[in-house]
Formats: structure tokens, sequence, C-alpha cells
């Protein structure tokens, strides 16, 4: 995901790395609820890149740590199983 101050674009690709659809989301709790459910209709959610997870992409990064069951990598958010 791209981030920025009010809105953050998102991609998601096939296990190939195709990108499969973009799509642009509000940098709110509302729009990351969005952008989590848009991502799921394309299959379940293994990883996310996040860029600026430090700054404009910290909440969204927090979120998708929190509802997507995912675990930080040192490149991006892993899928990890639920314990």
């Amino acid at each position: 995901m791209d981030t920025h101050r009010d809105a953050h674009v998102a991609a998601v690709l096939s296990l190939a790395g195709a990108v499969l659809a973009t799509d642009e989301f509000p940098a709110t709790a509302a729009g990351y609820r969005d952008l989590l459910k848009w991502a799921r209709k394309w299959g379940s959610v293994g990883r996310a890149g996040v860029e600026g997870t430090g700054s404009y992409g910290a909440s969204l990064s927090r979120y998708l740590l929190a509802q997507a069951r995912v675990r930080r990598n040192s490149s991006h958010l892993e899928a990890g199983s639920a314990s």
C-alpha cells in the first residue's frame, strides 16, 4: 500500500506478482475497514506490504496487525496462524 496523509492506495497481486486490482481508500478507520474488506474479495489476505509504517502508514499497519491476524516482518506484514 502506498500511504499518504488523506488516502491510501492499495493493490492486490496474484501469487505470480501480477497486479489484479488497485483502489484508493480514505486514511480513516472506516477506510481501513473498507480496504481490508475489498482485499478479501480477491481471496485470503496472506501478506500486506505497507509503505511508511512509521508515519502515514502507522495506523493502517496497526489496524491490519489487529484485524487480519498478521505478524510484522522486516519488509511486510505476513499472515500468521491464529493463536
